[in-house]
């Protein structure tokens, strides 16, 4: 994204420091409402216009530069994220949410030869793991957006009213109600170490075909869900059932000729990634449950994959 150095009026802008300061917690929310980074950008990008748009004079009126910022870069998430179930009704196969590397694993490049600015590396943390985010993608827009500014950034309820448009009670009702979806679908918390030996052994299994071992790792009622948006061949509904699943990554391996599977973080969680000829075609998250998988998410998308895509 590229930003004014100076308001339009020529002087300088001794402010733009601190405007621009506000950027990675922009991502950073944006990318958690949307579930988004190519949303979570254009959302930042048409934030920072706005601003721009303005007068000195109306610029200098803001008390709190940043809060104007947050509320309305919450508004225009608002409207993204009521579009996106009309756009959900012409999206091929399943929906998941756009998976994020470690920072030290970000692809700095892309290939339309533009630098992925380190303000848009989004942190993570437990309210960006898979699991969470396919959450939060089942909330009505509203409750996504209470939820997240008061529980995630602490945001009070007077200030979340003012950008949802409705009063700090009702709002408090919505993320009351949120947070009850996320309780129910919340699998008891597994320590990290275990979750990467299950993932680490999945792999290993998965690349000797033994197909008991992977079974054994799975929980008898797992779920795999593939996003391929139309651009990459995958299965376009939920598998469900171990012996389904493992015979359905069986098949994938045998299709695809010198599939490497490379153990990576996905969204702040041990993950897997596949690669052909060196580049990214998958990346896989997992939600574990005591020493069994419960759910897969693979992504396919490649518009989704931009911070895994290595450089030419």
């Amino acid at each position: 994204m590229t930003t004014p150095s100076e308001p339009g009026d020529g002087r300088p802008d001794p402010g733009l420091a601190a405007i621009m300061s506000e950027r990675r917690q922009l991502i950073n929310l944006a990318y958690r409402l949307l579930g988004s980074l190519a949303d979570a950008e254009d959302v930042v990008q048409e934030t920072y216009a706005r601003w721009y748009t303005m007068s000195r004079q109306q610029q200098d009126a803001i008390a709190v530069p940043g809060a104007w910022l947050t509320k309305v870069a919450s508004r225009l998430c608002l409207n993204v994220l009521a579009s996106a179930r009309a756009r959900r009704e012409t999206y091929v196969g399943e929906w998941i949410p756009e998976p994020l590397p470690e920072p030290t694993e970000w692809i700095s490049g892309r290939s339309d030869g533009i630098t992925v600015d380190p303000a848009d590396r989004v942190t993570l943390d437990e309210s960006v793991n898979m699991a969470f985010l396919v959450v939060l993608d089942s909330m009505t827009p509203a409750e996504r957006v209470a939820f997240i500014l008061h529980d995630v950034f602490r945001y009070p309820f007077t200030e979340v009213a003012e950008i949802v448009g409705r009063t700090p009670a009702a709002c408090r009702q919505l993320a009351s109600s949120a947070r009850r979806r996320v309780r129910a679908a919340r699998a008891p918390a597994t320590p990290a170490a275990r979750q990467a030996r299950i993932v680490r052994d999945f792999k290993r299994a998965w690349e000797a075909k033994d197909i008991d071992a992977l079974v054994g790792l799975l929980d008898p009622d797992v779920t795999a869900i593939s996003d391929g948006g139309g651009l990459a061949s995958t299965v376009l509904h939920p598998i469900e059932g171990a012996e389904q699943i493992v015979r359905s990554l069986v098949h994938l391996e045998g299709r695809l000729r010198d599939l490497r599977i490379l153990e990576r973080t996905v969204n702040g969680q041990p993950g897997l990634i596949a690669q052909q000829d060196g580049v990214t075609v998958s990346v896989y998250a997992f939600e574990v449950a005591g020493d069994r998988i419960k759910h897969i998410w693979a992504v396919r998308n490649p518009d989704k994959l931009r911070p895994w895509t290595v450089r030419p």
